[in-house]
């Protein structure tokens, strides 16, 4: 009688290959058909599929590196119509007590009074004011940003990245890339200003999902 051990080990080589098999098999009608064009992505709300997204913010630091950071929760709702990309509007909310270091004790610091307040002020939020198309996939998003308590414009250069369906999360799936540089005392977060640089660079990854709307 072969015991079960010896089976078990003989057996997971084969049905880990199995798996690759059928994988491959697979990924052709998995993958999805990811366009570009604007005109084809579908029109109504979408909002952001955080377990693919990103939010980092990167501050040069006294000259020896670059500093990053992220923000595990933020959400992101996006409505419009393809035929006129320029009308869409855009919301965007960050949980600031979710910063994410990888140093407990430094991001208590930085969420702590002297820097962003995150107690008082546990959330950042966006609104878009005027959408500026640039390109066949790119366009400045203007808006207001609510940070730290104190409001101020900002400019986002998004990229359109593509849209299409997505089998394995059975939803019209669409995708952008953006950044932008803040000016960080404008927000009153001023603390080593001038020992610091003031400007933040800030990048969202982010994949939205469809929810209602012309299909």
């Amino acid at each position: 009688m072969i015991p079960r051990s010896f089976a078990r080990a003989c057996l997971a080589p084969l049905a880990l290959a199995g798996l690759a098999a059928c994988t491959s098999v697979l990924a052709p009608i998995l993958k999805p058909d990811v366009t570009t064009d604007v005109v084809n992505m579908e029109g109504g709300d979408w909002q952001l599929d955080p377990a693919h997204a990103a939010l980092t913010f990167k501050i040069d630091h006294l000259g020896y590196s670059t500093y990053v950071g992220r923000f595990e929760r933020f959400d992101v709702q996006l409505s419009g119509e393809p035929d006129a990309p320029a009308e869409a509007r855009v919301e965007g909310v960050v949980d600031m007590t979710s910063l994410d270091i990888a140093n407990d004790a430094f991001a208590d610091t930085l969420m702590g009074s002297d820097w962003f307040s995150a107690a008082n002020f546990p959330e950042a939020r966006f609104q878009s004011t005027r959408i500026l198309i640039t390109g066949p996939v790119t366009a400045e998003v203007e808006g207001i940003l609510t940070l730290h308590g104190k409001n101020a414009p900002i400019i986002l250069s998004v990229t359109f990245n593509g849209a299409g369906f997505d089998r394995l999360r059975n939803a019209q799936v669409a995708g952008f890339s953006a950044t932008t540089d803040l000016d960080r005392t404008v927000f009153g977060i001023d603390r080593f200003s001038g020992l610091l640089t003031d400007k933040v660079h800030v990048e969202i990854e982010a994949e939205l999902l469809k929810t209602s709307g012309v299909t």
